[in-house]
C-alpha cells in the first residue's frame, strides 16, 4: 500500500468534494479514487468521508485527518524541493482567501505584486463574507477579522479594525450630530450589517440598540455610497472609510461609544519551513499590511 499516494487522493476529494473530480485533478480513473479511499478507510478502521448522490463531506474524524494529511504532503513536497535545490524559488499554486471588500481593496493589488516577483506561481483568490476553514477548502493564507479560535493555525497580526459610525458633513449640517445612543435613533440609518441590533460599549457596560434602518443592505459599498451622498448615519469597519475619513468625506460619530477593536491577521497552515510559496506570500502581506493606516483604528 502506497500510503502517500492514498493521502493524495484522499486530500483530493476532500478538496474537490467528489470523486470524480478528484480524479480528474489527479488523472487518475474515478474507480482508482474509490479504491484508494476504501483501502485507506480499511487500514484506518475509520469512516472518513459521508457519500451523498451529489455531494461528498467529511466526516468528524475525517476532517481531523485532513489536516494532518496536507501537513504531511506539505512537507513531503518541501523535502522535495530543498533536495532538488529549488525551495528558494516560490513556485506553484497558491489560494488566498479574505474578506469580499477587503480582498479587493488590498489583496487583489498585492496578488498581483507576488505574481509579478515570483513568475512561476500562480494564484487562486476567494474573496467571501463568510469564515473559510482553510483546512477543509485547501487554503494556503488567508486575512481573518476578528479573534481568532484555538487552532493549530498559524497568525501574524497586521492591525486591527472597529465597527464605526458615519455620515456626511451635508447630513449633520441638516439633522445635526447625534451626542448619544437615544439621539443615534432618532436619525436616518442605513445597516450593512444585517442585523437590527447594533452594540455598543457605554460607561455602563455593554448596550444594545434596536435600530430600525431607512435602508437595509448586504453590500458595504452600498451602504457607504448611500452615506456619502447625505442620505443618514451607517456603520462599517474603520477600514472600509479610512480614506473618506481622511478626506473629509464622512465624518466619524460617537467614537467613545465604539466597541473594543478586533484584530486583523494573515493566518496560514504552515510552520516557519513551509513552502516557500507560502512563506513569501506571508511575508509580502504582512510588510504592506501593517503600513497600512486604515489598519490602525486611531490613526485618523
Amino acid at each position: 500500500m502506497d500510503q502517500f499516494h492514498l493521502l493524495r487522493v484522499f486530500s483530493a476529494v476532500a478538496e474537490q468534494q467528489g470523486f470524480a473530480a478528484a480524479a480528474r485533478q489527479l488523472r487518475i480513473s474515478a474507480p482508482a479514487v474509490t479504491r484508494a479511499i476504501g483501502q485507506l478507510e480499511e487500514h484506518l478502521g475509520a469512516k472518513l468521508l459521508e457519500r451523498t448522490t451529489r455531494h461528498v463531506h467529511l466526516t468528524e474524524v475525517g476532517s481531523r485527518y485532513l489536516e494532518d494529511s496536507r501537513s504531511i504532503l506539505e512537507q513531503l513536497a518541501q523535502a522535495d524541493q530543498t533536495a532538488t535545490g529549488i525551495n528558494a524559488s516560490p513556485r506553484g499554486q497558491l489560494t488566498v482567501t479574505a474578506p469580499n471588500l477587503f480582498g479587493r481593496r488590498f489583496i487583489a493589488p498585492l496578488m498581483l505584486e507576488y505574481l509579478r516577483q515570483y513568475p512561476d506561481t500562480q494564484v487562486t483568490e476567494l474573496f467571501v463574507d463568510r469564515r473559510v476553514n482553510l483546512v477543509e477548502e485547501g487554503i494556503d493564507v488567508g486575512i481573518r477579522i476578528g479573534e481568532l479560535p484555538d487552532s493549530n493555525l498559524r497568525a501574524r497580526k497586521v492591525g486591527e479594525v472597529s465597527r464605526v459610525l458615519c455620515a456626511s458633513p451635508e447630513y449633520l449640517r441638516q439633522h445635526g450630530t447625534p451626542n448619544n445612543l437615544n439621539e443615534l435613533q432618532q436619525h436616518t440609518l442605513i445597516d450593512a450589517s444585517q442585523s437590527l441590533d447594533w452594540r455598543f460599549q457605554t460607561q455602563e457596560g455593554l448596550r444594545t440598540l434596536s435600530i430600525q434602518p431607512r435602508l437595509s443592505t448586504s453590500d458595504n459599498d452600498t451602504a457607504i455610497q448611500a452615506t456619502c451622498a447625505g442620505f443618514g448615519i451607517t456603520r462599517v469597519l474603520s477600514y472600509q472609510v479610512a480614506e473618506k475619513f481622511v478626506s473629509g468625506e464622512l465624518i466619524r460619530i460617537l467614537p467613545e461609544l465604539e466597541p473594543a477593536p478586533w484584530p486583523v491577521n494573515v493566518i496560514h497552515r504552515q510552520g516557519p519551513q513551509g513552502s516557500a510559496k507560502v512563506r513569501s506570500c506571508v511575508d509580502l502581506l504582512v510588510e504592506h499590511l501593517q503600513k497600512a493606516p486604515c489598519l490602525e483604528v486611531f490613526s485618523y
